[in-house]
């Protein structure tokens, strides 16, 4: 079966994931109080309706509780992006994921119950920054405030030890999840795996220490 979503508001970052999700084959019903906005992702979307979204009675009408995974990309309009929320913990959706606009209303998305809470726009920043302020760090994804996962790609120094003898966990307290080597991708390398230079390491773990290996280790 198709997997079936709700993208609430249809900007740059809504009308975005509404692209992707179709292209990745599933069912998106696209919602925005704008009727040109909706025009837009009309021919693309299973369906694109323009309503409301902090109106229970319009939730209701549209079935949204019977699909697995709401998206809430509402812009600058903090009052209906926790409104909306709101509504739809209420009437009993699942899954909830909504985009933030700053911290204070993160925290006050997570006290009424959003699933999942994203910064786009911060986590952009911060991915470019780490890219300008490293050669070695190729990306960055954000998985709390405090722990990452990068993509580090392993210098000279790095060429012909092993992950045993690198002793990266003990010393840095992370881990490598996994080496991209040209085409192949090695998922949970072994201990004795030796990492040559040009590898992507993909780690895991507490900001600061990623950071504190990039820097020892890379430079």
């Amino acid at each position: 079966m198709k997997k079936e979503f709700v993208v609430i508001g249809l900007g740059r970052f809504g009308g975005s994931i509404v692209s992707e999700l179709i292209q990745q084959g599933a069912d998106v019903m696209a919602i925005d109080k704008q009727p040109e906005r909706v025009d837009e992702f009309a021919p693309i979307a299973t369906q694109a309706v323009v309503a409301d979204t902090t109106d229970e009675s319009v939730l209701k009408s549209l079935g949204i509780r019977n699909f697995e995974h709401v998206i809430i990309a509402i812009g600058d309009d903090i009052q209906s992006s926790i409104l909306t929320t709101l509504m739809l913990k209420e009437i009993g959706v699942q899954k909830i994921t909504v985009k933030a606009q700053n911290d204070y209303h993160e925290k006050v998305l997570r006290k009424i119950g959003a699933d999942h809470v994203v910064h786009p726009e911060r986590d952009m920043g911060i991915r470019i920054a780490n890219n300008m302020m490293s050669n070695n760090v190729l990306d960055y994804l954000e998985l709390s405030d405090e722990h990452s996962i990068m993509e580090i790609k392993a210098n000279h120094l790095l060429e012909g030890h092993t992950i045993i003898n690198l002793d990266i966990r003990v010393r840095y307290g992370i881990n490598i999840v996994a080496i991209k080597r040209g085409h192949e991708i090695i998922v949970s390398p072994q201990a004795d795996e030796v990492i040559h230079e040009g590898d992507i390491l993909i780690v895991i773990g507490a900001d600061v220490d990623i950071s504190r290996f990039e820097k020892k280790m890379m430079n």
